[in-house]
């Protein structure tokens, strides 16, 4: 899963006494793993409005004066992992409108921008630069400069978002959660000291001593300020969580649905043991997202599960450019394989996805380096073969190996001794929800949003086993 891009995470609190800005730092900390290119928070005393962001990881781009620097009882912060325009600080998140007093943070994507180009295009304001959360940020202020307070605003701007989105504003009072109405980015809300706080994932709540309430339902928004915590629902709601969120994105602490992470990874692991119960010696997992999957699947075959994979844990994202020879190391930079665990062995690896194949690759010419015998490569979801649209950052339709090659095709690829995905059927019966609760778009080509003219872009590929 290498090959795909995280969505972003979002965090806010709100509430009387709170320290919000440092404690929405160790909300992003949490939430490191939904984005490593940039940071941000904006924070408010109810007077002013306090902003820092970069480019890095949550820990390069705060230190302690900056933290100090972000004074408040109410903050929003976003780690970014770019889904769409360039890769550089002007896009880092929260947006800012300063002349209104306005920030915002966004997880998710809109595939199409046309209602609100054509709406800031009326109000004569220039959009060609702005990435889709800029012009949703811009449009709520056509209408604060109107005279509209922020929530008024937002509903007035809310059906010109056209695509997924989970988004925190705030201004100088309140701070404002609104989802899209198919819910397919994550997003809750929790208590804390009398406060109120937005996490994309309940993960980070533990952290910072916030008990979880519930969803942000789809459709709704969620205001707070000092009146308290108010619910409006903008739009009729359907859920439909992207089931990536369960097969590789949130971290296996998190709660979605009412449904551990890590239980439902196991549950994945069980039923690729039901549909391919092969004879091996040893399951390893690929670090990290498959572990709960491997033992899953290694408790229900009874065979041990081991480490043969370690993962350097400390290759985060840098600035500093690989020399060539390392650049060429590929994946071995990231994990070394255990000739003692892998040596003479026939092999399951289990890993959560496969996209462009190129990853998956190396992990098997790397195992049989170390020894093994016979490589299994066991997945986790069923082949993607479509693009997403509404936040990840996948590759193109034409690079998605599961959109042009044949299981069989893509083994031989591989150089793998067989190649086993979970079925469609195993996957969502692995969830223990109905299938109508997801998006599940990556493997179907149903898009539960409209995202129009970006449909060009999809092929109608030939039937192929999803059950």
């Amino acid at each position: 899963m290498a090959d795909l891009g995280e969505k972003c995470g979002v965090f806010g609190v709100y509430g009387k006494g709170l320290d919000a800005g440092r404690l929405t730092f160790f909300g992003l900390y949490a939430l490191q793993h939904r984005g490593q290119e940039s940071s941000g928070i904006a924070s408010s005393d109810g007077e002013n409005i306090y902003c820092h962001r970069k480019m890095g990881l949550v820990a390069q781009v705060f230190a302690e004066k900056d933290i100090a620097k972000l004074q408040g009882h109410m903050a929003i912060g976003h780690n970014r992992y770019s889904t769409s325009k360039s890769s550089n600080i002007k896009h880092a998140q929260p947006a800012l409108i300063e002349d209104v007093g306005l920030t915002l943070v966004h997880n998710g994507n809109l595939p199409s921008t046309t209602l609100l180009e054509g709406f800031l295009a009326s109000k004569n304001v220039v959009y060609k630069t702005l990435s889709d959360s800029e012009m949703i940020a811009e449009a709520v202020a056509v209408y604060m400069r109107e005279g509209l307070h922020l929530e008024n605003a937002i509903q007035k701007v809310y059906p010109l978002i056209t695509g997924a989105f989970s988004i925190l504003m705030m201004d100088k009072h309140s701070v404002v959660a609104i989802r899209d109405n198919y819910g397919i980015r994550p997003l809750s809300v929790a208590s804390l000291n009398g406060g109120f706080v937005f996490s994309s994932e309940t993960c980070a709540l533990h952290p910072i001593g916030a008990e979880g309430l519930r969803d942000v339902r789809p459709g709704e928004m969620v205001v707070v300020n000092e009146s308290g915590m108010r619910s409006v629902q903008l739009a009729m709601g359907t859920q439909k969580l992207d089931i990536f969120e369960f097969v590789y994105f949130s971290r296996p602490d998190s709660i979605l649905l009412g449904k551990s992470v890590y239980t439902i990874r196991k549950n994945f692991g069980i039923e690729l043991a039901k549909e391919y119960p092969l004879d091996v010696d040893v399951v390893i997992p690929v670090p990290e997202t498959a572990v709960p999957v491997a033992i899953g699947y290694a408790s229900a075959l009874k065979v041990p599960m081991e480490t043969g994979l370690i993962k350097n844990r400390y290759i985060h994202r840098t600035f500093i450019q690989p020399e060539q020879h390392i650049r060429e190391q590929g994946v071995k930079l990231k994990l070394t394989p255990l000739p003692d665990i892998i040596n003479g062995k026939r092999v399951a690896v289990v890993d959560d996805s496969i996209v462009r194949g190129t990853t998956s690759r190396q992990i098997v010419a790397m195992l049989f380096e170390a020894g093994a015998k016979e490589v299994h490569f066991m997945v986790s979801s069923p082949p993607v073969r479509f693009p997403d649209f509404y936040g990840i950052d996948t590759p193109n339709q034409k690079d998605l190996i599961g959109a042009q090659k044949t299981v069989e095709e893509t083994c031989e690829f591989l150089g793998a001794t067989s190649l086993n995905y979970l079925s469609y059927n195993g996957l969502i019966h692995a969830t223990g929800l109905p299938e109508e609760s997801f998006c599940t778009a990556c493997f179907t080509g149903e898009y539960p949003i409209d995202i129009k003219e970006r449909m060009k872009e999809i092929q109608v590929l030939p039937t192929q086993k999803l059950f």
